[in-house]
């Protein structure tokens, strides 16, 4: 089942520039899939093509506008769509949202402003979808379910502390890629690693008696040296 960090992502911008910085910021955020194109011929193409779970628009492009696309978009497919754009007047922003955008962005935007508004409207547009598929976790035969936060591995089910329910989320977010020990540190304590560092050692240590057949040496909650942990993939093992 698809999560929210595997939905497919399409920018829409003529600056190659901030169509790089977008998928730099999507990335850290965690999205897996994510494209771009520069004007309203490569969307159309990258839209048929990539087929994505929604799209970040530009208003001005080089061969036509934002306001055009997204009824072309939308005669194909309805998915969600947020417009960036540098044109802040109110006429702009009411007539993206009366042609049904889910948001107006106004640029320059903060990288984490663009990712808590598109999270917004993803969870608000597959709102069942990745209920269904964040409801659990599984590590082979350790499944963890986040209703209930619990871990049941071998018949038996321990419960997870709160400190231990925010990293194992935040790292099964980004499950396969590399989650710093900063990222970790504030997931968990709303801090940097300053002072966390240790303790958050602790925390994995405690993790991986929960997780694991054998904690000493880990199948799935593993350690990426002087850079932070990792979650791996099933089909990595």
């Amino acid at each position: 089942m698809q999560g929210l960090y595997d939905l497919k992502i399409l920018a829409v911008d003529d600056e190659a520039a901030l169509c790089g910085l977008i998928r730099e910021i999507l990335a850290q955020a965690g999205f897996r899939q994510v494209r771009t194109a520069g004007s309203c011929a490569e969307a159309q193409a990258a839209f048929a093509a990539f087929r994505p779970d929604a799209v970040l628009l530009d208003v001005m492009l080089p061969d036509g506008d934002g306001f055009a696309l997204i009824q072309a978009l939308r005669c194909e497919r309805d998915i969600p769509v947020l417009f960036l754009s540098a044109r802040d007047a109110d006429a702009d922003r009411l007539r993206g949202l009366g042609l049904g955008a889910d948001d107006y962005i106004v640029k320059p935007f903060l990288p984490q402003e663009l990712v808590l508004r598109l999270t917004a409207v993803l969870r608000r547009s597959y709102a069942a979808q990745l209920q269904s598929a964040d409801s659990s976790l599984r590590l082979g035969d350790t499944v963890v379910d986040w209703g209930s936060g619990t871990v049941t591995r071998g018949g038996a089910a321990v419960q997870l502390t709160a400190k231990e329910y925010a990293l194992l989320r935040k790292l099964a977010d980004n499950r396969g890629n590399i989650v710093t020990i900063d990222a970790l540190c504030r997931a968990a304590w709303d801090e940097e690693n300053f002072g966390f560092e240790n303790t958050l050692m602790v925390h994995i240590r405690r993790l991986r008696e929960k997780l694991e057949d054998n904690p000493s040496h880990p199948r799935w909650l593993l350690t990426v040296r002087g850079l932070g942990y990792k979650l791996a993939k099933e089909e990595a093992q």
